[in-house]
């Protein structure tokens, strides 16, 4: 069976009668293949007498020697059924890049069903459900989705990080035998989540080499692996990670694995990215375009929630350009800081004697929809909640689990938890003009446990149905992931919110890199990006307005700022670099993301090409101070080499600081009119920028055919 489209091709052996072998997944082959049993391999001279097939579910049963795919048991079995050997029992094909392929083990008394999509971008979607068809309950321990990689892809790369300083890359020779395996065990995704898991050719770069990517669309506890074997095998894996005795199935009873995301390219980091941000842009529910310009009030006020300090940063906003007006953290009963009032989802009168009313009626009197921020799936032992429910907690071993943040989780698998919890959100938006939640979730789940089980499987889908119930309710309310920044980064929770807080940080210069990697995954609107003050409280780091805006640009802009202190010379940088947003935002969140290799490792060179590469943004920052006098030419990825492009620099809150005697000619000049070709092959002499500063260039076409020149 040979699924093809977007220049990849899936080939899959399903003669039986074992379960379907993968025996490609990448370029496209074409129409002419081989039989499958000219694919068989030698056999080895001290091994199995049979050769072993790499299936969707590989096993000891067919000889696999690595990490099984399906480990579990039935514990009152005398051997306890804990060799899995499934047959081939049917395969069904939809006509629309899809198989389901059914197998059953008679011995252990489960069923198989395997889903398969490839999607017309060229990203394969699957997934796994296992169904206990015994009598006796069938205890899980693993169910991965496994995937071949050839022997070529012998380095990796995968994300790590902590919190505000999210998602950096490591990367790793897997050249020899052996597993690489991160684990993640917090209960959301994770500040240090893998994001997707990266297979490539030696080197591979942002625009150069053949790579695969596996991406868990889980916002729970999970595991990514790569594992090569003796027998010259290479898979990567991705698996939701259960708790012992977390999930058991009852006669019947199924469990299905969430959908692992998988791509290929030719092109790099760059072309990867291409694929996932094409499905995720495809997708019904993907936000709505423009995406408004938005202001955050917590580093502006903190906890201080008074009126009339809140409608004079309303009215600053407003003058500034903001579209969207956030309340953070404060608002609700008993929270005058971060010790209490978290559960008590009620507006606290003690603060706002006429309600929210008043701060929502002068903020859309200018213009701008509301916000506000919630923290719905936590709970402070200091709350009228937790003092009358106790039990609506995730606890183990009888104790509450260590406090983060002097906070507790609400354990939403409760029926009444679920329930009371999902009336208080329908009442704040049923009874305000809310446009928009940032959702935060400001701790990792430790001990969670419910009913004496491991619970964070429970607690994730639970958040999931709450999060749709929502939204059926509220179509029209916008949903952030906030969790702690970017804790929970993933296509299960952007299934049902609208974008994610890239991280707490706003730093420019950690930013940088936060949102690369996060737009290795996600398309730009769907990032949060907000301008902070000139010196980031996470870090202490002092930066220029303009170095802060060119970084926010690249995402969906906001402001993390009190506006109404600014002078008057930085409210109207601000509201220009706002007006620049506005200009180019069509751009910055249809167009296709690039990422120049640039030579230089103290600069980055990346910007957004437009889909018909008629215009261009590129960003060229001076992440450090650079071992050379003056910068080489920046070569330009992305653009049509036979076209002309007008060239020239843009102001984004002012222009970058430099040390240099004189700015390259066509700076001088005010642009240069130049083709795709010279610009990607010969490049453009860039400033001489000071550490931690930005040069935004903006390139329109402006005919067909070669740029002139000077003969």
């Amino acid at each position: 069976m040979h699924l093809r489209a977007g220049g990849v091709s899936v080939l899959l052996d399903v003669r039986g009668p074992g379960l379907p072998s993968v025996l490609h997944w990448g370029a496209d082959l074409g129409t002419h293949l081989p039989a499958p049993a000219h694919l068989a391999p030698a056999l080895p001279h001290s091994g199995l007498d049979v050769p072993v097939p790499l299936t969707l579910l590989p096993s000891a049963a067919d000889g696999w020697l690595g990490e099984p795919a399906l480990r579990g048991s039935r514990p009152g079995d005398a051997d306890q059924r804990w060799a899995h050997a499934f047959t081939l029992h049917r395969v069904e094909v939809d006509g629309d890049g899809g198989v389901v392929i059914h197998g059953r083990d008679d011995v252990t008394r489960l069923s198989l069903t395997t889903r398969l999509r490839l999607e017309p971008g060229g990203l394969l979607r699957i997934s796994h459900a296992v169904r206990n068809d015994g009598t006796e309950p069938y205890r899980l321990d693993r169910l991965a989705v496994v995937l071949p990689v050839p022997p070529v892809a012998t380095e990796l790369l995968d994300l790590t990080g902590r919190w505000c300083r999210e998602r950096h890359p490591q990367r790793h020779d897997v050249s020899g035998q052996g597993a690489w395996v991160r684990a993640a065990r917090h209960g959301r995704t994770g500040h240090d989540a893998t994001l997707m898991l990266v297979a490539g050719t030696p080197g591979f770069a942002n625009r150069a080499g053949e790579v695969w990517g596996l991406h868990l669309a889980w916002s729970g506890d999970h595991v990514s692996a790569a594992e090569r074997t003796a027998e010259e095998r290479a898979v990567l894996a991705a698996a939701e990670l259960l708790g012992p005795g977390e999930v058991t199935l009852a006669a019947g009873e199924d469990y299905v694995t969430p959908e692992v995301f998988a791509g290929w390219s030719t092109e790099g980091l760059d072309g990867l990215a291409d694929r996932f941000h094409d499905h995720v842009r495809a997708r019904a529910g993907h936000v709505r375009l423009p995406r408004p310009v938005v202001l955050n009030t917590w580093e502006a006020v903190y906890f201080d929630h008074r009126l009339e300090r809140l409608t004079e940063l309303a009215d600053a906003a407003a003058e500034i350009g903001v579209e969207r007006f956030v309340l953070d953290d404060g608002w609700f009963l008993g929270r005058r800081d971060d010790h209490a009032g978290l559960g008590d989802w009620v507006v606290d009168p003690a603060v706002w004697p006429g309600g929210l009313a008043p701060l929502i009626g002068h903020v859309r009197r200018l213009g701008m929809d509301f916000g506000l921020w919630v923290e719905p799936e936590m709970v402070n032992v200091d709350s009228e909640l937790y003092r009358a429910h106790p039990d609506w907690v995730l606890a183990a071993r009888g104790e509450l689990p260590p406090p983060w943040r002097h906070q507790q989780v609400l354990d939403l698998a409760n029926p009444a938890a679920h329930a009371h919890l999902l009336d208080r959100l329908d009442a704040l938006l049923r009874d305000h003009d809310i446009a928009y939640l940032k959702w935060d979730h400001n701790r990792d789940l430790v001990l969670a446990g419910h009913g004496g089980r491991p619970a964070v499987r429970a607690q994730t889908l639970a958040v999931y149905a709450l999060l749709d119930e929502l939204r059926r309710r509220h179509p029209g309310v916008e949903i952030e992931s906030c969790a702690s920044g970017g804790g929970r980064a993933d296509l299960g929770i952007l299934a049902r919110t609208d974008r994610v807080w890239a991280s707490d940080t706003n730093d420019a210069l950690e930013r940088t890199t936060i949102q690369r990697w996060t737009q290795l995954l996600l398309p730009p609107e769907l990032v949060g990006s907000h301008v902070g003050p000139p010196t980031a409280h996470t870090t202490g780091r002092t930066h220029d307005l303009s170095f802060r805006a060119a970084v926010a640009l690249f995402g969906h802009v906001g402001i993390e700022w009190d506006v109404s202190a600014l002078s008057a010379d930085d409210r109207a940088a601000l509201a220009a670099a706002v007006s620049t947003y506005k200009t180019h935002r069509g751009l910055l969140h249809t167009g296709r993301v690039v990422h120049a290799d640039h030579p230089d490792p103290a600069a980055l060179l990346h910007g957004v090409v437009a889909r018909d590469r008629r215009e261009a943004l590129m960003a060229y920052v001076a992440v450090a101070s650079s071992a050379s006098e003056r910068p080489g030419p920046a070569r330009f990825p992305g653009l049509d080499p036979e076209v002309s492009y007008r060239v020239r620099a843009l102001d984004v809150g002012g222009p970058p600081r430099t040390l240099q005697g004189a700015a390259p000619g066509w700076l001088r000049e005010g642009g240069a009119v130049l083709s795709g070709r010279f610009l990607a092959v010969a490049g453009l002499p860039m400033p001489v920028l000071v550490p931690e500063q930005a040069l935004v260039v903006h390139l329109l076409a402006i005919s067909e055919g070669p740029a002139p020149g000077h003969g």
